[in-house]
């Protein structure tokens, strides 16, 4: 054979390669998906990529900042993994102000908080049992709370949505304990045609009203079908009075309705009562704001579980109050003073910079990507996840996203098909934003990396196209 003809072939097969390995077109079906629920290809970008190829399976818009929704988190926890390490706790601190004697403090609690974003119901009983154990009985003072950790300004909940009762809005605190929720639990009765709601905690400051008829109807978007009205009580403050009005279907089941009513002092007080009665322990006093003592040993030092934990929370099942607890620690790799979103943004750009991906475009706020001013390439963000992928947290950080129709907010996406089980896909939503991003392992055992953005007024009839994407990722040639 001639050195021309060879050539020659040698320059087909390349260009044959090329052409099939590397796309800025849209499948097929994804392109028929998205026209038929309204959605102009402007407003998509996708990147797709092996993990050991050099350049992308497709890359379409992928290079126009976009916001991704609760995608972002895969930056936070990744960064978080890397710079505070899988084993990473939080702490709690508990002293006294005031002299402690045969078991009864002279004085006031102080519970100094680090950002635990795991600081939940069953941990601070933990805490508030430990502390039992050590022999204090009774507190005479009022309980302090010290969130000088963080140096945050205070935050309306309901500047991003208009809804400051909605879980998902509690601001970010120092101390923070069980995000501030207060879960109603539905329970459908059809023997007496009714519906019980039980309340998580169940204290002092909240009544409810329960007037929920039961239905027999197909249970669709139950909580549409709710009408929610929260008032304060102005002759009891802090009190607030829950009601509950509408209709709720039996064939709903068991639904748990989540709701952030009281503010943290209101809140911690609440449930400090409450907990510290059911040990035994005396306390009638009030809650107010204030500063440990410095140079001062703990009473008590609880520590949250690991950081791998936590993750897991945050990437499964979208937790943005605890990546914001998380996104605002990261502040503390500058030094050791009280950390603010300014030290957060700056630790995350020098890790950037540290691994070459300092993209111009990329923006981030708080790190949960409940945010409107968020934004980053699904390229930036393939090329995050292929670092994230060599690096030495891989294994935590993939376990932490959610597994396709198996758990998290992945688990009822595309059950029982053949891709079930395939993939680790962090999901994204916001209103004009749907977005997903993760990891998959394709029918013929390649790995590869696949993100989709969509950034359009339509973006809620999104899933179908998506769906499409990770189907003809997996069975592509």
């Amino acid at each position: 054979m001639s050195p021309f003809k060879f050539t020659a072939i040698l320059c087909f097969i390349i260009n044959t390669y090329s052409s099939f390995s590397f796309s800025q077109d849209l499948p097929g079906t994804v392109k028929q998906a998205l026209i038929q629920n309204g959605i102009p290809e402007s407003s998509a970008s996708i990147y797709i990529q092996e993990i050991n190829a050099n350049q992308p399976i497709i890359a379409f818009n992928s290079d126009k900042p976009m916001n991704p929704a609760s995608v972002m988190k895969l930056v936070t926890t990744f960064a978080g993994l890397e710079l505070l390490g899988p084993a990473f706790t939080w702490k709690t601190e508990l002293y006294s102000e005031g002299a402690l004697k045969e078991g009864k403090l002279q004085g006031d609690l102080i519970i100094k908080g680090y950002g635990d974003p795991k600081l939940n119901l069953e941990n601070f009983w933990k805490l508030i049992r430990r502390l039992y154990q050590k022999g204090l009985r009774e507190i005479t003072g009022n309980l302090i709370l010290d969130n000088s950790y963080f140096d945050i300004s205070n935050e309306n909940p309901g500047a991003f949505d208009g809804k400051p009762y909605r879980a998902y809005n509690t601001p970010p605190e120092a101390h923070l304990i069980n995000y501030r929720t207060t879960e109603l639990r539905i329970i459908p009765n059809q023997k007496n045609n009714s519906t019980r709601i039980i309340i998580n905690p169940n204290t002092e400051f909240i009544r409810l009203n329960n007037n929920l008829k039961l239905t027999q109807e197909n249970c669709n978007e139950w909580r549409d079908a709710l009408d929610t009205i929260i008032n304060i009580d102005t002759k009891n403050y802090p009190r607030m009075s829950v009601t509950l009005n509408g209709n709720y279907s039996f064939a709903c089941g068991e639904k748990s309705l989540f709701l952030s009513l009281h503010n943290s002092q209101t809140y911690t007080l609440g449930l400090f009562k409450k907990l510290w009665r059911q040990q035994g322990g005396k306390f009638n006093g009030e809650v107010y704001f204030g500063t440990a003592p410095e140079n001062k040993i703990p009473l008590e030092i609880y520590e949250s579980p690991p950081l791998i934990e936590i993750i897991r929370d945050i990437n499964k099942y979208s937790n943005n109050t605890a990546a914001r607890q998380l996104y605002l620690t990261l502040g503390t790799k500058l030094d050791s003073k009280p950390t603010n979103l300014n030290k957060s943004n700056k630790v995350i750009k020098q890790w950037l910079d540290s691994k070459k991906l300092n993209y111009p475009d990329f923006k981030i706020e708080n790190g949960s990507g409940l945010s409107r001013h968020e934004r980053i390439s699904t390229h930036h963000l393939g090329k995050i996840l292929l670092k994230a992928f060599q690096s030495s947290v891989m294994p935590e950080f993939i376990s932490s996203l959610p597994i396709l129709a198996v758990d998290g907010t992945m688990k009822k996406r595309l059950t029982n098909t053949n891709i079930s089980g395939q993939a680790h896909i962090k999901s994204g939503l916001l209103n004009g934003v749907k977005t997903m991003a993760g990891y998959m392992l394709d029918k013929s055992g390649r790995r590869i990396i696949i993100i989709f953005f969509v950034n359009h007024i339509n973006s809620n009839k999104a899933q179908l196209a998506m769906d499409k994407l990770l189907q003809w990722a997996y069975w592509r040639p």
